[in-house]
């Protein structure tokens, strides 16, 4: 059973706060509620103060919870508000622990771009229906067809080479660009797909 702290959150000033970035890192874990419930949850964005979870249970505005996240550990805070999926929660740590956090981070973010479309977990799917549009930032659409997906992600192959961390539509599903490849992108979902959707979709 996870257990609560008592740590108090300190006051961050201008310059510290401009220093912490945000990152789409999906990562796994759970979660506590005051009512000492315990449900899985996955990452969809995290800086070093706010942590957004896709998450079954959303949470009182104003609870303490208590996380653990694959590869952060411990994460403690308070939800700010929900989300569509889940919600967001402010952070609550130490600038020690902070510093820790934002390192972390930016390894993570670093490796899945190094290694891209051969991070995405879960079952590949080779599409029954392979040809689709991409949306692009400035409303474009560029014809694609999908090489295969999972719940987490997906490759293409596209004339078009959006920018590494472009965000991007495939169809109604929100990602991002993580890699570049012989025959277009690989991307990365906002968040983690229904396989049984997928699979309708595609």
């Amino acid at each position: 059973m996870l257990e609560l702290a008592t740590t108090h959150r300190p006051t961050l000033n201008a310059y510290d706060r401009r220093r912490y970035r945000r990152y789409e890192v999906a990562l796994l874990g759970r979660y506590m509620l005051e009512s000492r419930r315990e449900y899985p949850c996955q990452t969809i964005d995290i800086s070093t103060d706010t942590l957004s979870l896709a998450a079954p249970i959303q949470g009182r505005i104003g609870e303490r919870i208590i996380a653990y996240i694959d590869q952060l550990g411990r994460v403690e805070g308070t939800i700010t508000r929900h989300a569509a999926n889940g919600f967001v929660l402010s952070v609550v740590a130490t600038l020690r622990k902070r510093d820790k956090l934002a390192t972390t981070l930016e390894w993570l973010a670093e490796r899945s771009l190094a290694q891209g479309i051969d991070e995405r977990t879960g079952v590949r799917i080779v599409p029954r229906n392979p040809f689709s549009q991409l949306a692009l930032p400035d409303g474009s659409l560029e014809r694609c067809r999908v090489i295969d997906l999972s719940t987490t992600g997906a490759a293409l192959a596209l004339s078009a080479r959006p920018a590494l961390g472009t965000s991007v539509a495939l169809g109604r599903i929100g990602a991002r660009v993580i890699r570049h490849t012989e025959d277009g992108v690989a991307i990365a979902f906002a968040s983690v797909q229904d396989e049984t959707e997928l699979r309708a979709q595609f």
